[in-house]
């Protein structure tokens, strides 16, 4: 690989690097131009400037400049946490003292530490999850956030109906603890089948709008939903 700096500016004015990466035997077209474009993302490479895990850190950055969702001394739940870009993003904005974690964060996958979050490695699907992420954050969340995602198998439907799912069990459990006036966002794919969901989202918070921050790429079909404004669970739930 040989890397030139260009003229252009990515996000946020960093000088952007052009990486070539060069053809080999053994490495697929498809596979050359995938990791050439990640290289390339100007918002990976700030990542890594600015001491965020992941480029998807910005698009919570993004949606929370223009919604206003973290704010100080708030309660969070972030699903499908791993690697940790948006446990740093609302850490940080909702002050998340170190020693006193404001937030509970889970993914099957390993995370290394984050300060100011409580990390429990299991799988969200799980039945005792639920109970254990209350726990961890010793009460009731102000805020769930979900940027889960299906692996991909490569069949797009599939994998729309996958992560869908994944969507509609994480509304179902936002519904369930969370506080009046609490906040869920969450990942999404464009393609359908999310009439349900909408509905569901629409009787149990006062507004709920599609989002497609920035940092998203163009070509992507993700999309987040994020309800503002939980309603609160009718007298005969309570």
């Amino acid at each position: 690989m040989t890397k030139r700096p260009v003229s252009s500016n990515g996000p946020g004015g960093a000088r952007v690097l052009r990486t070539k990466v060069k053809k080999k035997r053994g490495l697929k077209e498809s596979s050359r131009r995938w990791l050439e474009r990640h290289l390339n993302d100007p918002y990976v490479q700030r990542s890594k400037a600015e001491g965020f895990r992941s480029r998807a850190a910005y698009k919570l950055i993004e949606i929370d400049d223009k919604h206003k969702i973290l704010k100080p001394g708030l309660r969070v739940i972030d699903l499908g946490a791993a690697p940790g870009g948006w446990c740093q993003v609302a850490a940080d904005r909702i002050g998340s003292p170190e020693e006193a974690p404001r937030i509970a964060a889970i993914d099957y996958l390993e995370m290394d530490p984050v300060p100011g979050t409580a990390f429990l490695q299991m799988d969200f699907l799980d039945d005792e999850a639920p109970a254990k992420l209350l726990e961890t954050l010793g009460g009731a969340p102000d805020i769930v956030l979900s940027d889960m995602a299906s692996p991909t198998t490569g069949h797009r439907r599939t994998d729309h109906i996958r992560t869908m799912h994944l969507c509609e069990v994480a509304a179902d459990f936002a519904i369930a603890v969370l506080k009046p006036g609490g906040h869920f966002l969450a990942k999404t794919f464009q393609g359908g089948t999310e009439a349900g969901l909408l509905d569901l989202l629409k009787r149990n918070f006062r507004t709920v709008h599609h989002v497609k921050p920035p940092a998203s790429r163009d070509e992507s079909v993700e999309l987040y939903l994020l309800a503002k404004d939980f309603k609160g669970k009718p007298e005969t739930e309570r």
